[in-house]
């Protein structure tokens, strides 16, 4: 297993201010999300894995159980993953200098971290050792100041995940919005919301 240096981590991560380096326009965002459904549709057909156009195997292992832990799979929908959170995020960095090394620092802050504390890298720990480094750098507010790089690098990857879930068909139906839905006969508001908003139908 080859050792990342705090120092060579710190390097990566600093020369790209993450939080402008990972910034994104809406188009950005949906060009990224057509392309990445486009490409796991042509991997589902050729009967291959999807194959990423930046990550390396090993960076791309560590995006899908990060994003699967901010998003997990429940009863409601399923997992980042499942939404292709993983290959958003891959086509985020096509052609993005600054963003690629915010991202590819980041993930290195992320391995050093676990490896100062439990030896080995993020995807070779347990769920529970990922857990309490997440605990430490989710919270800005609760943070110290040795892993504010930390902190500030999750809390960019964090609204790129969301961005890229709820960009996805899988996280509109999560969302439940219906939209311009044709109403055959409307009732009127409900009692329970008139109720809650203090006012009724009923005149003065």
């Amino acid at each position: 297993m080859k050792t990342i240096t705090r120092r060579t981590a710190l390097k990566a991560f600093a020369s790209a201010p993450v939080a402008a380096a990972m910034a994104w326009t809406p188009a950005e965002a949906d060009q990224a999300q057509r392309r990445a459904q486009q490409a796991l549709a042509e991997a589902g057909r050729q009967g291959a894995p999807y194959q990423p156009k930046f990550f390396t195997a090993h960076e791309y292992a560590t995006v899908g159980v990060l994003v699967d832990l901010i998003v997990p799979r429940d009863e409601r929908s399923g997992s980042a993953t499942d939404a292709g959170v993983p290959e958003f995020m891959d086509f985020m960095m096509i052609d993005q200098p600054r963003r690629q090394t915010a991202m590819r620092g980041g993930l290195a802050l992320i391995d050093r971290a676990c490896e100062e504390r439990f030896d080995k890298r993020f995807v070779d720990c347990d769920d529970a050792q990922r857990r309490a480094l997440l605990d430490d750098i989710a919270f800005p507010a609760k943070a110290t100041p040795a892993m504010s790089h930390a902190v500030a690098f999750f809390t960019s990857f964090r609204d790129l995940t969301a961005s890229g879930f709820w960009s996805s068909k899988m996280g509109v139906d999560d969302l439940r919005y219906i939209g311009n839905a044709y109403v055959r006969e409307w009732k009127g508001c409900p009692d329970e919301a008139l109720r809650k908003l203090g006012v009724s139908y009923e005149a003065d």
